[in-house]
Order: structure tokens, then C-alpha cells, then sequence
């Protein structure tokens, strides 16, 4: 193969949306993606495959701190993680992006304003058909345009449960979306939400920006290509190309520029693998994974027949307490959960048992701001991932918890469950190459490129330098735009 000019490593919402935006340069460009595409077979459908019997999930095992293993849940297929998203597209608050007071520490804020990253957000919405309406979450930022689509309908029982809520004065907003319904449905009556999807109406970073960056001639991509090396020029500071494998063969590829886009685990560890861009000893450093915790609120008196019932959401305890006290998290519908599902988390009870509590539930999901730490972090050892996550601002994420646990019983529903998730299941793994303004506290200036090596970009979760408490893929895939235009307008001058 001939030298492109640019190395991709990674097909995921940030090694994709980057490819989209360089694609109309004319650059040759090499996108390295270790996965292959997903097939649509019936496993893709199957709930019992895809929960119980984790046929999606990778072989592959980390270690925690303390040398145990464990899956950790991500998934390696053209589009990445993207591929089994719940498809929401919510951006970053406005007030995101500066220092905020949390009630167990402070984010550091970001080394731009939001006002810079709007109008990629803008363009980040059209490329993704974002399906949603501005106007109902008081928290919402400012936006130059509006959503490209109508927002996914609610279906009867979700649209019953807005009223409930919106009547004890809470702000309920339809979810911004990436899903074509329709063409979703077409395909089986599941919920999209951790279901895979084989072009199948969801809009994830390979049926959107991927699709569209390799209708150019000089995008091309290599699948089951494991990048194992990035190897440095003589001068020991500019990237010279990347090592890889691919079906048992070692390959090698020359780029006058190298893009990173692995994910927020595995670029850390590729860049430490290879004692790359950690002058500042902040590669791996500030791993953050939202605090999550799924909550089913239930009234035996209603069914809840819902197929997808992923539209509604609140920020009413986004910013404060409700009390004037610190920010508690976001509030969102999960994807309906059915017996299967229940089943995969609590094996010791029958379906049976299971089926009348989830034909009742509303099911939902909260998530609050993981909290930068220097010691939260990714390791290599002898070859292989090393995750030690220290959590923070588990004070937030339990006070939201109640709060909400109070207004769904005050909504009618007296019922009311809740499970925190681990280590296990990935809540939106980002942080470990974060950005910033100064080259001693981050691995990555604010255009993602490092400084160490000038032609070194990293873009993917990892340059976000706070968590916040929405689903980051949205601010990904701007950033990822803002990113390819500084490159695309540098003429290959890095």
C-alpha cells in the first residue's frame, strides 16, 4: 500500500467524523479499524445472545488495581462502541465548559468556551440527523440552528409518564436523537438502546460520518487491523507511521500525519505502549466514567407496553439540588428493559418472576459527573490494560438517586428500584489524553494535537477534559469536526 497522508487509527465517533471532515481535502487518507463490520445475523435481535449470553462482547480481559480480571464491556466492530449507543445527542451545557463546584471538588472547566464549539455542533447534529426540539430543558445551551429532524415520538405509555412529570413542574425534554424510527423498526420490535446495530436505522459513527467520509476516492479503510506500534522519526519528535497487524501478518504504513482515535482506554495505552506524547505523565491519568445507576420506577396499577421507550428526559438536578445546593446529574429513559434483561443482571430469579416487574417499569437511567483525578487512571503491564477507577462525586450521584426516587413515587409511581453500575459496563470512558492550555498539566493542546510530537493528534473521549453529566458521542463528533478543519486549513504544515 502506498504512504497516505494520514493515519486514522480507530473507526469510532471520533476516528470517523474526523475522516468526514478531512475527507473533502483531498488528503489520502488510511483509516486502521481492528474490528470488522457487523453482520446482521439474528444474534443482532436477540436479547437473550446479547445480555445473557454476551455474544457481542469481546474475549478480552483487564485488570483492575488489585490484578483481578474483568470484561470490560467495550466492543471492537467498524463504528466502535457507536455501534451499540443508545444514539443520544445531547451536546455540553453552556456552563460545562467552565470551572464548576461540584459537592465532593471542581471540574477544571475547558480551554475554550462553549460559544467555539457551537457551530461544530450545529454541523456534528446535521451529520447525524439528530432528532430532536429545543425549548423544553430550562439547561439547554445556546444554538445558531435548529435540529435537523422532528424528535422520535414517545409512544402512549412514555407520553403518559411526561404529564405525570411535567405536573409536579419539572422540565421534561424529548431526547435529541440518532435513530430513523421507522427504518429501526422495520427490523424488529427492540429498543435500540445496547442493541447492535447492522445499518439498521440507528445513526452511529459508521452509518453516518464513516458512510459518508469513505464516498470519497482517497478515504479508504483496512478492517482487523490492530495497530500495535507508532513509531517515531529519526528526529525522536514527529511520528514517522504505525506498525499493525492484520490476519497474522505484520504490517507497516508511513503518514506525514497520525490520528489517534483507539478510545478513551486504549489510546492511553497504546500512547504508554509506546512511551509516546506522556512528557507531562498525564497519559492514562484522569480516567473518568460516569456514575451511573439504573432505576425502575413502577406503578402496579399500569402496564407499560412500550417497545424503544428511549425519548424523554430532565436536567432539573443538572445544575443544583434542587435546593440550592451543588449539581446532582441528569435523568434520562434507558432503552425498555424486559425479563431477558432483568434476567442478565440477577440470574438467580426465574423470568417468570421478572416479567411482571418489567411489563410495569419505566426504566431509567441516571448519570452523574465523574469527577477528573490524577490517580484514576490506565496502565500498561506486561502487555496488558491495567484500570484502576477511583470514582468521585459519589455524594452528587447518590443525593440524585433520591431526588429522583422522591419524584417518581410523588409522580405516582410507589415502586421504586435501583442498581449502580461497575467497572463492567463502560458509562461513557473518557479523559485519559485530556486537553488543555498548558503542556505540563495535559498531554494535548486545544486543537487535540500533542505537545510532544507535532503531527500527533488524539481524538476521541480521550481529550475531554471533563466528564460533565450528558452522553459525550454529541460533543465527540464536534470536536472531531473543529479538529479536521484546523488540519484540513494547516495544508499538512503541522
Amino acid at each position: 500500500m502506498a504512504s497516505p497522508d494520514i493515519i486514522i487509527i480507530g473507526s469510532g465517533m471520533g476516528g470517523a467524523t474526523v475522516a468526514a471532515g478531512l475527507a473533502a481535502s483531498g488528503a489520502r487518507i488510511v483509516i486502521l479499524e481492528r474490528g470488522e463490520q457487523l453482520q446482521a445475523t439474528p444474534e443482532a435481535r436477540d436479547t437473550r445472545a446479547i445480555f445473557q449470553r454476551g455474544h457481542y462482547r469481546p474475549k478480552e480481559t483487564w485488570l483492575d488495581q488489585t490484578g483481578t480480571e474483568f470484561s470490560p464491556g467495550n466492543y471492537y466492530y467498524v463504528g466502535g462502541n457507536s455501534k451499540f449507543y443508545g444514539a443520544v445527542l445531547l451536546r455540553y451545557r453552556e456552563r460545562d465548559f467552565a470551572p464548576l463546584a461540584h459537592a465532593d471538588g471542581d471540574t477544571t472547566g475547558w480551554p475554550f468556551a462553549y460559544a467555539e464549539l457551537e457551530p461544530w455542533y450545529t454541523k456534528a447534529e446535521q451529520m447525524l440527523g439528530a432528532r430532536g426540539k429545543s425549548g423544553e430543558d430550562s439547561t439547554e445551551p445556546p444554538r445558531s440552528a435548529p435540529y435537523p429532524f422532528a424528535p422520535v415520538p414517545d409512544e402512549p405509555s412514555v407520553a403518559r409518564a411526561r404529564l405525570r412529570l411535567n405536573g409536579l413542574g419539572l422540565h421534561v425534554f424529548s431526547i435529541p436523537l440518532g435513530v430513523d424510527i421507522e427504518a429501526w423498526l422495520r427490523h424488529g420490535k427492540q429498543p435500540w438502546d445496547a442493541y447492535p446495530d447492522t445499518r439498521s436505522g440507528k445513526i452511529d459513527a459508521e452509518t453516518g460520518p464513516l458512510t459518508a467520509a469513505l464516498k470519497h476516492a482517497n478515504v479508504t479503510m483496512e478492517t482487523s487491523a490492530k495497530v500495535t506500534r507508532i513509531r517515531l522519526a529519526p528526529d525522536g519528535k514527529r511520528i514517522a507511521g504505525v506498525d499493525y497487524q492484520q490476519h497474522g501478518e505484520q504490517k507497516s504504513l508511513d503518514a506525514a500525519t497520525v490520528i489517534l482515535s483507539a478510545g478513551a482506554v486504549n489510546s492511553a495505552a497504546l500512547l504508554l505502549a509506546n512511551g509516546l506524547a506522556n512528557a507531562s505523565d498525564m497519559v492514562g491519568r484522569h480516567f473518568m466514567n460516569h456514575n451511573s445507576s439504573a432505576m425502575l420506577a413502577i406503578d402496579p396499577r399500569e402496564t407499560n407496553p412500550s417497545v424503544y421507550q428511549k425519548t424523554i428526559s430532565f436536567n432539573d438536578f443538572y445544575f443544583t439540588d434542587g435546593a440550592g445546593g451543588p449539581p446532582l446529574g441528569n435523568a434520562q429513559l434507558l432503552g425498555k428493559i424486559t425479563a431477558p434483561i432483568l434476567k442478565a443482571n440477577m440470574q438467580w430469579a426465574p423470568e417468570a418472576l421478572l416479567a411482571p416487574i418489567a411489563k410495569r417499569s419505566f426504566d431509567w437511567y441516571l448519570m452523574s459527573e465523574d469527577l477528573a483525578h490524577r490517580d484514576s487512571r490506565v496502565m500498561v503491564k506486561d502487555g496488558r490494560i491495567v484500570l484502576h477507577w477511583q470514582r468521585t462525586n459519589m455524594t452528587a450521584h447518590n443525593g440524585l438517586i433520591r431526588k429522583v426516587r422522591e419524584v417518581m413515587q410523588a409522580a405516582g409511581y410507589p415502586i421504586v428500584l435501583n442498581r449502580t453500575f461497575d467497572r463492567r459496563t463502560p458509562s461513557h470512558q473518557c479523559g485519559t489524553v485530556r486537553m488543555g492550555n498548558d503542556a505540563a498539566t495535559a498531554p494535548l493542546d486545544p486543537w487535540c494535537r500533542s505537545y510532544d510530537h507535532p503531527n500527533l493528534f488524539v481524538v476521541d473521549a480521550s481529550f475531554l477534559p471533563t466528564s460533565a453529566a450528558v452522553n459525550p458521542a454529541l460533543t465527540v463528533a464536534a470536536q472531531s469536526l473543529r479538529v479536521a478543519d484546523h488540519i484540513a486549513r494547516s495544508g499538512g504544515k503541522l
